[in-house]
């Protein structure tokens, strides 16, 4: 991988696979499209992911970290690695039960020095949940 190789679905799933916080929280590449800059990432429920015992409903923390790291990926498929985040917004719509979540992120814009995602999370039902915005480093690291 290099800045000037734009990553390929293999790369994203190492790095996903390498990262103990978006394993621990069970997240997976499910679809990428990097001339798009495109890239769906689902989120299982997991005890770790629940807003209450037994309640089979995603507190928001967990799902405001899948809309960062789907953003994040959503713009580093086009400069070759991981990006860090400047700056995300996450707007809550309605309650997300499980079994998953899905998040469709969108790299808006990537200029020399920011990149732009826009994210929504959609229920098992489709229904969607939560929309963000993310705003990321255009430089590796």
């Amino acid at each position: 991988m290099s800045a000037d190789q734009p990553l390929t679905a293999d790369d994203v799933m190492g790095m996903f696979a390498e990262s103990p916080f978006i394993a621990a929280l069970g997240m997976e590449v499910t679809s990428l499209d990097g001339e798009a800059g495109t890239i769906t990432v689902r989120m299982p429920m997991t005890p770790l992911a629940e807003r209450g015992k037994d309640t089979n409903q995603f507190h928001g923390g967990p799902l405001a970290s899948l809309i960062d790291v789907a953003g994040d990926f959503a713009v580093a498929l086009s400069v070759g690695g991981g990006v860090p985040t400047i700056d995300l917004r996450v707007d809550y719509l309605r309650p997300a039960f499980g079994p998953h979540v899905d998040a469709n992120a969108k790299a808006r814009r990537v200029g020399r020095t920011v990149g732009i995602a826009d994210v929504d999370v959609v229920g098992a039902d489709g229904k969607l949940v939560a929309i963000g915005r993310g705003c990321y480093s255009a430089k590796r690291g």
